[in-house]
């Protein structure tokens, strides 16, 4: 059965990660008496062609990041370096919103570009580590799309989510190797960095199962970093970590659902050769993101995304495939196998051209084949 309404609640928050989970160095606006102000910012665009079994779409259309524009606020105190960082999400696809005009045929609203605010937080440092407090990225399976190594690319499309159309991103691998940590208030600890070793752990406002649903402690999320250095080889490890409990007073969907989820993951490097394996598993979530998207506590989910990819001179050429299944309620297999080219033009423009066939099959989202070609361009700064 297709879900096109599920991308459509997806989508308006969707991916955007990986380039500013935290505050790049960008461009300095401003630099005196220990306070600093910069800039950084993102611009893709993508022909993207799609096809499977139903229909054919050619599209010009972001990749798996969002547009944005971001800034930077830096103030040293003397024993507390204060900071801050906010961002701006905008789709470039806004004239794809259809309603239905008075004959009950689709228009186009025509402009309507959204605009998310994806971060908007401020952090304390110390010797002693550091304290986050506002609107940012979660800890689960937050390294494991940040290692993506389509993160710049296109990424699975598939119909029964609505993607082959849809007025903003593509899911990258979002469903089909992990599942997406929404941006949430929150606070947020992390430990300084010793002999490798970097925990973070935080408080973030739950997800309700129900419009009138109880959550009587906020949701717990973690994540333990390990990185190292080996005679030019290095290495990175993790493991995360989610829990929180969701309450129907009137019992008339549920009773109470436990949500739980372990995510982890390596990274090894050596020469021009990058390989990656990461997975999770969860219970009480939705099957792509953990947002407002609770669902029975049966419900169960594992998936692994594999990567390897080789850089040589400006070029960098990725493969990757990656699953999510799911059972209990959300009885589907999701896979996603993808090769990807990325050239370097200079430090603030990459060419990307990338193959996706995406597989679905399941009683949950019905049974599809999609491929999909996109070739693009991304600018930073």
């Amino acid at each position: 059965m297709k879900n096109k309404n599920l991308s459509m609640k997806l989508l308006p928050a969707m991916v955007a990660l990986g380039m500013a989970a935290q505050a790049q160095a960008g461009i300095t606006l401003y630099d005196k008496d220990g306070t600093t102000f910069s800039t950084d910012g993102l611009i893709n665009a993508f022909y993207v062609h799609s096809e499977n079994d139903d229909r054919e779409q050619s599209r010009v259309k972001m990749g798996f990041l969002p547009n944005y524009i971001g800034f930077n606020f830096g103030k040293d105190t003397g024993d507390l370096q204060l900071g801050a960082r906010s961002s701006f999400w905008v789709s470039i696809n806004d004239s794809d919103v259809v309603r239905a005009n008075n004959q009950g045929r689709g228009e186009s609203l025509g402009t309507d570009t959204g605009i998310d605010v994806r971060q908007f937080y401020g952090t304390v440092d110390a010797d002693w580590g550091q304290v986050l407090i506002g609107k940012d990225f979660g800890l689960f399976n937050r390294t494991n799309i940040m290692s993506d190594e389509l993160l710049l690319g296109y990424g699975q499309t598939s119909d029964a989510l609505g993607l082959i159309d849809g007025g903003n991103v593509s899911f990258g691998n979002i469903g089909s190797g992990y599942t997406y940590p929404f941006p949430k208030a929150q606070i947020t600890y992390r430990s300084p960095a010793k002999h490798g070793l970097q925990l973070a752990v935080g408080i973030l406002d739950p997800s309700k199962s129900d419009v009138d649903s109880s959550e009587d402690t906020p949701r717990f999320e973690g994540e333990l970093t390990y990185s190292a250095d080996y005679n030019n080889t290095a290495f990175k490890a993790w493991i995360g970590g989610l829990y929180q409990s969701s309450d129907d007073p009137d019992g008339t969907d549920v009773n109470s659902i436990d949500s739980t989820g372990v995510s982890f993951g390596a990274n090894v490097k050596f020469g021009g050769l990058s390989l990656t394996a990461s997975g999770f598993e969860s219970e009480g979530i939705h099957p792509a993101a953990i947002d407002n998207f609770v669902v029975a506590e049966a419900a169960e989910m594992e998936g692994y995304l594999l990567q390897g990819s080789y850089t040589f001179g400006k070029n960098r050429v990725a493969l990757s495939y990656g699953e999510n299944e799911g059972e209990n309620g959300v009885d589907f297999t999701y896979e996603n196998t993808a090769v990807a080219w990325f050239y370097t033009v200079n430090d603030n423009l990459k060419l990307v051209a990338e193959y996706d066939q995406t597989e679905i099959d399941g009683s949950t989202l019905g049974k599809e084949e999609n491929d999909t070609v996109a070739l693009g361009a991304v600018m930073t700064w």
